[in-house]
């Protein structure tokens, strides 16, 4: 019976020790500019709009403020009137924060602000979070997926559940994002004469990457035979040579960075 040998190779799996977080402190924002507004830090561009009435880049200090975590130029509403802050993405990625302080005065609670994130205009997931009571409380919003996004809209959701002094706007500063990992780019697949399976990919140069392998692509991860390392043919060039793929029927591999 003739050998036939499959191969799937799935999105790179990044181990998250090597995910490189990039921050928008707002330092280097156009001062006093409303928004719409672009930054671009580390190689990914943000851009920032609004609804309502929007937001502009003002100093912290603006209206003698400072919310704990505050400083230099931050996001700061344009009016008393609640706005959504929209942010989108030149790349794709897989975790968002952005520390936020509603306007409260003494309240016994917080708001409770909400991120909704998308990908390609689908909706991909959103998170909510609540500040400790004070005034001008400040906390960290985030939202996290595997699946990857490239939109998020932050908007105040509700109110402080207990009244009390509050207007439905807020400050923002210190948005910090990470990337996805690229994906696993096969560029070449055969069959040598020996009857060992051969496949080429692409990735970021300089990375550690383990192939594993199965007979079905259902089971769990846990369950996938690790094979071993790859070879580096050139720079973000990658090839790996199963020398045992004549004993199997078929089979399924998966790239990894370990």
């Amino acid at each position: 019976m003739k050998t036939q040998t499959l191969i799937v190779l799935t999105t790179l799996l990044a181990a998250r020790a090597e995910a490189q977080s990039v921050l928008f402190d707002f330092e280097n924002a156009p001062p006093f500019t409303p928004l719409p507004i672009n930054l671009t830090v580390n190689g990914i561009t943000a851009h920032f709009s609004a609804t309502g009435q929007g937001y502009s880049i003002q100093q912290v200090t603006v209206q003698g403020l400072h919310p704990t975590g505050f400083s230099g130029y931050c996001i700061y509403p344009s009016s008393i009137n609640a706005a959504d802050l929209i942010v989108e993405f030149s790349t794709t990625l897989t975790d968002f924060s952005i520390l936020y302080a509603p306007e409260e005065y003494a309240c016994d609670s917080s708001a409770t602000m909400r991120v909704t994130a998308y990908l390609n205009g689908g909706l991909v997931g959103t998170a909510t979070t609540n500040a400790q009571a004070g005034t001008w409380p400040s906390e960290t919003l985030r939202f996290s997926s595997t699946q990857g996004f490239d939109k998020v809209v932050v908007h105040y959701d509700k109110p402080p559940v207990t009244g009390g002094d509050y207007g439905p706007v807020f400050m923002a500063d210190n948005m910090a994002v990470t990337p996805a990992p690229p994906p696993v780019v096969l560029t070449w697949a055969t069959k040598t004469s020996n009857g060992a399976f051969q496949f080429g990919f692409t990735n970021t140069p300089g990375g550690t990457y383990t192939v594993l392998a199965t007979t079905n692509a259902a089971q769990p991860l846990a369950s996938w035979s690790v094979l071993g390392g790859v070879t580096v043919i050139s720079p973000g060039q990658y090839q790996f040579t199963d020398l045992q793929a004549t004993n199997n029927l078929k089979r399924f591999y998966r790239v990894r960075s370990p």
